[in-house]
């Protein structure tokens, strides 16, 4: 069965698809000259063959955002991706961090700003358009508690400033006074009723940024004296003394209460603010403070912590944790640090804190019954904590609802176990279970807890009329994916469906509009019509459009797509999507050029691993650097073969990572061959970050793929000692697994060309660039076919317009080059 692919691409009616090898030859042939030219050595930016080059130029569809009154939806315009001269503004790289010290804000390449901005009725009537600055930009819209402003903030020449609208007379003005520093969060937080805003400002009178001494004072030293610390690879840390001086001067902050009708006024003294939140009754502040001694070696998300209570102030009426520095957690994914964590306001209490403590020392190695405990405790701070559960598991969050109905959740990673505990916060002491489950599972997924914001404008349950816990969740089912509204008693775990997407929509809910829970307003999208709002009875079936975004890339209209289901020999079910051109015909066109792009995953168990999902009623459509734009270019597409790596009776997944990666790999090129619209010897390979890592794996112990392109990858697993993806084992204990799944081990087996592609400022944690700077000199060095493109400025992911252009010009030049040329077995 077939479907018309909507969201990829450009017109598909332009598609060339090769009519013969011998014109896939000549044209590679002809590109040969220039390829050759630029195989070394700086380069200009290449553009992408049409018409993907047109579909990175379209107009972005819009953001949009429902006010919790009800009544407005806010869209806004999105700007579309930066120019390489943006991504050039000086950045600093800070404990973890990646700031713009131009405006005190997140460095380019990690926000995307709006550029416009309206309000629509919910019951009808025209968006009015809300005046902006020319050439505005901002970021950060923020709704207040009673739905009468937006609170943005707004791209200044030398700071970043915080505008609010005012709904009803759709007018924009900027709080004067005041810069928010928006190096580690929002920067900002409206108060509870609405008549103001607390922010982390950047402190007055600041003056210019330290400057470096050309001179050393001598050198930078770090010592260890036998305590354990292992760490992970991270990215971006302090180097120097004047590292440290940089870090305090752009991440502290002066918390600032701005009425909106009034003069802002300064609250305590300044401090390097990780976390800030107010209370829900407004009268006090939760802080999470920075201090020395820093470090070298972890981020600042573990430096030296306390956490208090102030009041409006600034005055602490709470100290909760004076947490020292956090360098020596246990590397496992269910280890944490001693001492509070995960503190919080209860959403639906006027000042009661919360928060998590580790029963077992956060050491997973170490026996206990109780891993966790959460605890609560409501101002004025005065009586002792109260232990609100005990957990088996780690905790993992808490939905807030009523005083006497909350939903703590424990998970654990070694088994992918998850539990859910109703429990009573006015009656605090023992939990029921509401439900236990695989989380990775997707067939029985309940759906999690719908919200709604409360007066204070935080978080809580949503009940029916009956007390029933109101439920959204995906709706995954072998046939596809269809969303549903559901009512969950409580009490005894089970649940009703109130509502389910149609089949062939994919369509859910994104806010009600009504007390009674009748009237809501759903996103919906088919494969054919792309995500557009609407309001929704949920009784009758009635629906009134509140948006009418068009197809961003009509050109991919007509391409096909289909799941594919098939077997690994041990009976594993594998599934993968497949993309065909418009107008392919099998037994006209024969096999085509195909690019196969997948990422493994680890499971516990077969039969999860194994769960298919149809994407039959998606409207997909690629962006940014998407394989599926090769779509355009004549070549099939194999998206997301399943690559399940799983660990069985107690073994490590990647005990058999090689054999079980090479087992899915075959099954996926058996099942595509055999169904003739892939040949043996034309299919690539390709994946980015793991993905890479994959396809270098794949080239040195298989002769499965003629090609492959790798993005953003990791090769060498030495170089990230303390675990990797989801490897909780260090290099010591696993050195025999940590050498047999890096490509590195074997570049003398990569008999198949590789295009190798990284940022130059990768930022993710074990994809430091020198992976493939070293993998791509040991392939030159045993003599493999490879090309290695560095691109400027770029992180893990790739934003520039250049960047982005570039990368889709390369990875057609290669399957042209190396794959599209090759003579089918027709031919031959």
């Amino acid at each position: 069965m077939t479907t018309h692919v909507r969201g990829a691409g450009l017109a598909l009616a332009t598609l060339l698809l090769a009519s013969s090898a011998s014109g896939a030859l000549a044209q590679a042939q002809a590109q040969a000259p220039q390829a050759q030219a630029t195989a070394a050595g700086p380069s200009v930016y290449q553009q992408p063959p049409q018409p993907i080059a047109d579909i990175l130029d379209a107009r972005p569809t819009p953001a949009s955002m429902l006010s919790p009154d009800r009544r407005t939806l806010v869209l806004m315009d999105r700007s579309n991706l930066p120019s390489i001269n943006a991504l050039s503004e000086p950045m600093l790289r800070l404990a973890g961090y990646r700031i713009n010290p131009r405006n005190n804000g997140p460095a380019e390449s990690r926000v995307a700003w709006l550029t416009g901005l309206s309000l629509k009725p919910v019951d009808g009537g025209e968006a009015r358009a809300v005046p902006l600055p020319a050439g505005a930009r901002f970021t950060g819209a923020r709704f207040s508690p009673d739905g009468r402003h937006v609170a943005l903030v707004m791209d200044g020449p030398a700071a970043l400033e915080l505008w609010v609208v005012d709904v009803q007379a759709a007018r924009a003005r900027k709080l004067n006074g005041v810069a928010v520093n928006m190096t580690q969060g929002a920067g900002y937080q409206w108060l509870p009723d609405s008549s103001g805003l607390l922010i982390e400002a950047v402190p007055a009178g600041r003056g210019p940024a330290p400057a470096a001494d050309p001179t050393p004072r001598g050198p930078t030293i770090e010592e260890t004296t036998g305590r354990v610390a292992p760490a992970r690879t991270y990215q971006d840390l302090l180097q120097d003394a004047h590292d440290e001086a940089l870090f305090d001067h752009y991440f502290t902050s002066q918390l600032t209460l701005a009425p909106l009708g009034g003069d802002p006024r300064p609250i305590g003294a300044p401090g390097v603010h990780a976390d800030v939140a107010v209370s829900p009754d407004g009268r006090y502040i939760l802080t999470e403070t920075l201090k020395r001694p820093y470090s070298y070696a972890v981020p600042a998300g573990l430096f030296p912590t306390e956490i208090a209570v102030l009041d409006m102030t600034g005055r602490e009426v709470r100290r909760v944790a004076d947490l020292p520095l956090r360098d020596d957690v246990p590397t496992a994914f269910d280890a944490v640090a001693p001492g509070p964590r995960a503190v919080q306001w209860r959403a639906d209490a006027l000042a009661t804190l919360a928060w998590v403590e580790a029963l077992d020392g956060g050491d997973i190695r170490t026996e206990a019954e109780f891993r966790d405990r959460v605890l609560m405790q409501a101002a004025p701070f005065d009586a002792p904590p109260a232990t609100l559960i005990d957990l088996k598991e780690r905790y993992a969050g808490i939905d807030w609802g009523r005083d006497d109905l909350a939903i703590v959740n424990s998970a654990w990673f070694n088994t992918r176990h998850e539990t859910r505990f109703v429990v009573d916060p006015s009656n605090p002491g023992q939990g029921r279970v509401l439900l236990e489950r695989n989380y990775q599972a997707r067939y029985d997924n309940p759906g999690e807890p719908v919200s709604e914001p409360n007066a204070a404008g935080r978080p809580v349950m949503r009940f029916d009329a009956q007390g029933r816990i109101l439920m959204s969740g995906p709706g995954a089912t072998p046939q596809g994916a269809f969303p549903f509204l559901a009512a969950m008693d409580p009490a005894t775990g089970q649940s009703e469906r109130l509502w389910t997407s149609a089949p062939g929509d994919y369509e859910f809910v994104i806010g009600f509009l009504d007390e009674a829970g009748r009237r809501v307003v759903t996103q919906r999208e088919t494969r054919l019509d792309p995500p557009n709002l609407q309001v929704r009875d949920l009784a009758s079936g009635q629906t009134t459009a509140l948006t009418d975004f068009p197809d961003p890339a009509p050109q991919l209209a007509e391409a096909t797509r289909q799941l594919v289901t098939y077997e690994r020999p041990d009976g594993v079910k594998l599934s993968g999507t497949l993309y065909l051109p418009a107008g392919y015909d099998k037994d006209r066109d024969g096999p085509l050029p195909m690019l196969m792009w997948a990422y493994p995953a680890e499971f516990t168990d077969a039969a999860v691993a194994g769960q298919t999902v149809d994407v039959q009623n998606r409207f997909v459509r690629p962006s940014g650097s998407s394989h599926l734009f090769l779509l355009t270019q004549g070549y099939a597409i194999f998206d997301n073969p399943s690559m399940p790596i799983i660990g069985k009776d107690g073994a490590e997944p990647n005990d058999t990572y090689v054999e079980q990666l090479t087992a899915d790999a075959q099954a996926a090129v058996d099942a595509v061959v055999g169904m003739g619209v892939a040949s043996r010897d034309r299919i690539a390979i390709g994946g980015h970050s793991y993905g890479a890592f994959m396809t270098a794996n794949l080239l040195a112990h298989t002769d499965l793929f003629r090609t492959g392109i790798a993005r953003s990858g990791a090769y060498n697993r030495t170089l990230t000692p303390f675990g990797f993806q989801a490897e909780q084992r260090t290099y010591w204990e696993a050195t025999d697994i940590y050498t047999k799944m890096s490509p590195f081990t074997y570049a003398n087996q990569v008999n198949e060309p590789i295009l190798l592609i990284h940022g130059e400022a990768d930022d993710n944690s074990g994809t430091y660039p020198v992976q493939t700077e070293r993998f791509y000199a040991a392939l030159k060095g045993m003599g493999a076919t490879a090309r290695y493109v560095t691109l400027p400025l770029e992180a893990h992911g790739y934003r520039a317009r250049e960047s982005v252009g570039h990368t889709l010009w390369e990875m057609t030049r290669w399957l042209d080059l190396n794959l599209k040329a090759a003579p089918s077995p027709a031919v031959r």
